[in-house]
């Protein structure tokens, strides 16, 4: 799986003009199934992210994980994470899982990521999302698992 984190201040996700999905401080995932990714990964990234020690301690370190803060997460399917640019001026996408599988392992990772004890809240797979969000940092972090 791969996701780009954002750690923010504030996210949300609407739909047709509805929020769908909002948080207030923690982290952004832009999240994308892979071809051949399972829930083994699904697993591994949500752990992953959870413990990641990205949040500012008291002394201004970079030391605390979501986990440690309360932070929630914000969890938004992304796609065109799997984007291969290598070849011409149009970004193939042949490298993300098909649709159905992607929309499982991000309603699974949604759901790992709750397991993990973080309060999650979800975009809506597959829709024309409009993300906003006041990024914190900005600290923004890509990952393969």
């Amino acid at each position: 799986m791969r996701a780009l984190i954002q750690r923010v201040a504030n996210a949300s996700v609407t739909v047709d003009g509805e929020m769908v999905g909002e948080i207030g401080p923690g982290l952004l995932i832009l999240v994308c199934a892979m071809e051949g990714d399972t829930d083994t990964q699904a697993d591994q990234l949500a752990a992953k992210i959870a413990k990641l020690r990205i949040f500012k301690d008291d002394a201004g370190k970079m030391n605390l994980s979501l986990r440690d803060t309360g932070g929630a997460a914000l969890v938004v399917s992304q796609f065109t994470l799997a984007a291969d640019t290598t070849r011409g001026n149009r970004p193939g996408f042949s490298a993300a899982a098909p649709p159905a599988e992607g929309e499982r392992l991000y309603a699974y990772f949604a759901d790992r990521m709750r397991a993990e004890g973080i309060d999650t809240a979800q975009g809506r797979f597959g829709a024309d999302m409009a993300v906003a969000l006041t990024n914190d940092g900005p600290v923004t972090i890509w990952m393969d698992i």
